[in-house]
């Protein structure tokens, strides 16, 4: 009876520590051995299918493969890695086909469809989003809305220069747009400029010298500064110009707005008149496809409101 209960007794290490404490030498549980086991076989597979070890200057490839279409439409077998896989994915994953689906019934549906179609307007804005990120917002800011006034248009704020109609945003995105007013610097003396500042500046509602400001109105719409051409005898601009309303206190290129009185208010369109305006937005047609152009279009129009 004595042997058997030493056989039953938990074994130990022989180590003991204070004279009664002793380290157990239990067997490791068959569950987690197993568990070590298949992590090493698992280890050995991926090895051997995939990238794995540094060899030298480069390192193993492994025997797994992918399977892409190149740029030029050829089909490419590479050995696996990400960036070829996301490649593939893209081109032929569950959900790049689905996205492939919804182009093709947003491209072929009219834009009255697509604005009043929740899903289609939904997957316009998510798409339209990205488009914008990866080719406008270097210019016009994410959401449309440019770091500093005066640098590029604001797509938020409602005042569309060349108009914010779904046909003009569509031709502006595809033929590009030239905005050009010429300097008058040369043209004019410096006091009729600053006549012509505070005329423009009192269509605002700005207080500004009414002498000075009548004495503008008259340049304004006279052949010697000839700015009604462009913006009109009311002053509110011309979408085929692309000319900004001078009374909507919308100000497209001199920051007004952050100017600290009146005087720098006058400076700052005192530069403009002085020195002009030129920028330029280049063409998208060709860089996008048709479909692309069609979600820029739906997300730019949703962004100001459109007309």
């Amino acid at each position: 009876m004595a042997d058997q209960s030493q056989q039953k007794a938990v074994q130990t290490t022989g180590h003991a520590w204070d004279g009664d404490l002793q380290e157990f030498n239990n067997p490791l549980p068959r569950w987690w051995l197993w568990t070590f086991y298949a992590t090493v076989v698992f280890a050995i597979v991926y090895w051997i299918l995939y990238p794995a070890w540094p060899v030298g200057k480069g390192y193993t490839k492994g025997l797994a493969t992918t399977t892409f279409e190149s740029a030029d439409g050829k089909e490419v077998t590479t050995h696996w890695n990400t960036r070829a896989e996301f490649i593939r994915d893209m081109q032929s994953g569950e959900e790049a086909l689905k996205q492939r689906a919804y182009l093709v019934k947003v491209g072929s549906a009219s834009y009255e469809q697509v604005l009043n179609d929740p899903d289609m307007m939904a997957f316009a804005q998510s798409m339209g989003r990205v488009l914008f990120a990866d080719n406008c917002a270097a210019c016009h800011g994410l959401g449309g809305t440019p770091a500093q006034i005066g640098s590029y248009p604001n797509l938020r704020d409602d005042a569309w220069l060349w108009g914010g109609s779904i046909e003009r945003i569509e031709q502006t995105i595809r033929k590009g747009r030239l905005g050009y007013m010429p300097p008058f610097g040369k043209v004019l003396s410096e006091a009729q400029i600053d006549a012509l500042a505070n005329y423009v500046l009192g269509l605002s509602g700005n207080p500004v010298d009414k002498a000075k400001a009548a004495e503008g109105d008259k340049l304004f719409h006279s052949d010697q500064a000839g700015c009604y051409a462009c913006h009109t005898n009311s002053a509110k601009g011309m979408y085929a110009q692309g000319s900004a309303n001078l009374t909507d206190q919308v100000w497209t290129v001199a920051d007004v707005p952050d100017a600290t009185d009146i005087k720098d208010k006058l400076a700052r369109v005192k530069a403009v008149i002085r020195n002009g305006i030129e920028r330029h937005m280049p063409a998208w047609e060709g860089r996008l496809s048709d479909e692309e152009i069609k979600l820029l279009t739906v997300y730019v129009h949703s962004l100001g409101g459109g007309q």
